[in-house]
């Protein structure tokens, strides 16, 4: 009985689980961003790319 309580008790190892929990939440919220962000951004360096073809053209 014993061996069973100390084996419950035993904390090796929960530390490297919740890092692993937390660079995995990071990572959801990462992508989430980029998938909600990614079209404006294109847009954005689309149009600056337009205003620079635009204004510096190279005969």
């Amino acid at each position: 009985m014993k061996k069973l309580v100390n084996f419950f008790k035993d904390e090796n190892g929960q530390g490297m689980v919740e890092y692993g929990l937390i660079i995995g939440l990071i990572a959801i919220v990462v992508i989430a961003g980029l998938v909600i962000l990614g079209p404006k951004i294109k847009e954005m360096f689309v149009n600056i790319g337009n205003n620079l073809d635009a204004s510096g053209t190279v005969s």
